[in-house]
């Protein structure tokens, strides 16, 4: 039997975490892959558009131990381009800095006063954005099972 998700209904705050929540953005947007390889680094751009297919590795999780399969494009773009220079920059459009930071931080939760000390917007702002009833690349309240 499937068991549906449950949601909360208390609105995030400035503390809620937040974190890109790959398989919601994989089923609610058909170009989550073409946005993914136009951030990865020059370097890995071109090795990426030679190959058309999907490529799954395992990855094991530092904090439980826990090994998971994960997409290879996914884990390139999180272990090594995101870690390079010029990968945020002041001109960076919010939604993409929070995304940008949440991919160089490998997904770890942030909240909105985290996110603000590194793109240098409010955090009130950035909490607007991204609770205004759309959800932007992914990037969701982590909800609590």
């Amino acid at each position: 039997m499937l068991e549906k998700k449950r949601f909360s209904l208390v609105k995030p705050g400035l503390e809620t975490p937040f974190h890109i929540d790959f398989d919601w953005w994989k089923n609610h947007d058909s170009n989550w892959r073409v946005y993914l390889h136009n951030c990865l680094c020059p370097e890995h751009q071109s090795a990426f558009s030679e190959t058309d297919q999907d490529s799954w590795i395992d990855w094991v999780d530092s904090q439980t131990g826990e090994v998971k399969q994960i997409d290879g494009l996914q884990n390139i773009l999180i272990a090594h381009c995101a870690k390079q220079e010029g990968f945020i920059t002041p001109n960076t459009a919010l939604v993409d800095a929070v995304f940008r930071v949440l991919l160089a931080s490998g997904n770890a939760p942030m909240n909105a006063l985290e996110l603000s000390t590194v793109i240098h917007k409010p955090a009130e702002m950035i909490l607007r954005t991204l609770t205004g009833g759309t959800v932007y690349r992914g990037v969701r309240p982590l909800q609590n099972n």
